[in-house]
């Protein structure tokens, strides 16, 4: 068996094209254009490359987007000031606060700052205990694109096993919690479970958001089972490149122009083998994690003008 790789950008640019389609009917029957806004604190080179991304995104939607750079020497308490004025802003639907943050800044107290209505990237504890209890609410972006592949690749859940290594806040436990919501059976796994191989190869479907280079391998997997490898990893030792992808050209030649390749937490030659169906990285979860900040934006500019 050699699994199909699921094609995560395609499936991703249907979802734009929907929010596009979605904003041009909210600005033609009710005047209003969605608003984004971006909040960054620091000058992480990664996270400004999210922002960028993300901003691009918006413009091909059609909706518009702001992003605050805030100095990294700032405080809480001045980040948690912009915060409440684009909570007052009524042409701000969406505000995302781009993580990581800087270790000196209080995580927790800002993501509870955001207006939970406004909360595009689902991470308020109103958002999370709402998921949990299967109101509407706002779902995290990650886990929202990973039930959109699974439900647009056919991908049957009622009655069947999942497991779901990791459990973060923003990927492990919701995404857990989005699969018992549709009938899955679910067992969330973690560094200290036991025997941790044979509990991941009961899944039907396995979810993979661990962090940890091409550390699921063929003996993690099911036969035949789905894989969804959330993980995104740099390595930028030829050596460790190498054990991952032999002497895979575009791997070395992308080696040679950037000094890194991406990787997952899936060691996708390996666990191809076994499984039916597979996301890559790139090209797989990631792009779905910006289409479904679109959709969610979308949704906030919706649900904040139906009393209008």
């Amino acid at each position: 068996m050699t699994a199909r790789i699921i094609d995560g950008k395609g499936i991703a640019q249907q979802i734009v094209d929907e929010v596009r389609l979605g904003v041009e009917e909210l600005k033609a029957t009710r005047g209003v254009q969605p608003g984004l806004v971006a909040i960054l604190v620091g000058d992480n080179p990664a996270s400004q490359v999210y922002v960028r991304m993300k901003t691009r995104a918006c413009q091909e939607a059609g909706i518009r987007s702001s992003t605050i750079l805030i100095d990294k020497d700032s405080t809480t308490e001045e980040v948690l000031r912009q915060i409440e004025q684009y909570n007052r802003d009524d042409q701000t639907d969406g505000i995302l606060i781009q993580l990581p943050l800087p270790p000196y800044i209080n995580e927790g107290r800002l993501l509870q700052a955001v207006d939970p209505q406004k909360d595009v990237d689902g991470f308020h504890p109103v958002n999370l205990g709402n998921l949990l209890a299967g109101r509407e609410c706002f779902v995290p972006c990650t886990p929202a694109g990973i039930m959109e592949i699974l439900k647009r690749e056919g991908v049957p859940l009622k009655g069947k096993r999942a497991v779901v290594l990791g459990r973060s806040n923003i990927v492990g436990k919701p995404i857990a919690i989005l699969l018992m919501h549709h009938h899955a059976t679910v067992t969330i796994c973690h560094s200290r479970t036991e025997n941790l191989p044979r509990v991941a190869s009961e899944g039907d479907i396995l979810v993979v958001a661990v962090g940890r280079p091409a550390m699921v391998t063929e003996e993690f997997v099911k036969q035949g089972a789905v894989v969804i490898d959330v993980g995104m990893n740099r390595l930028n030792d030829l050596e460790e490149i190498k054990k991952v992808f032999g002497d895979d050209p575009i791997r070395l030649a992308e080696y040679q122009k950037k000094g890194y390749t991406l990787v997952g937490d899936v060691h996708q030659a390996r666990v191809r083998k076994v499984a039916s169906a597979l996301t890559p990285v790139p090209g797989g979860v990631g792009p779905m994690t910006t289409a479904m900040l679109l959709k969610n934006t979308l949704i906030a500019a919706r649900r904040r003008r139906e009393d209008d």
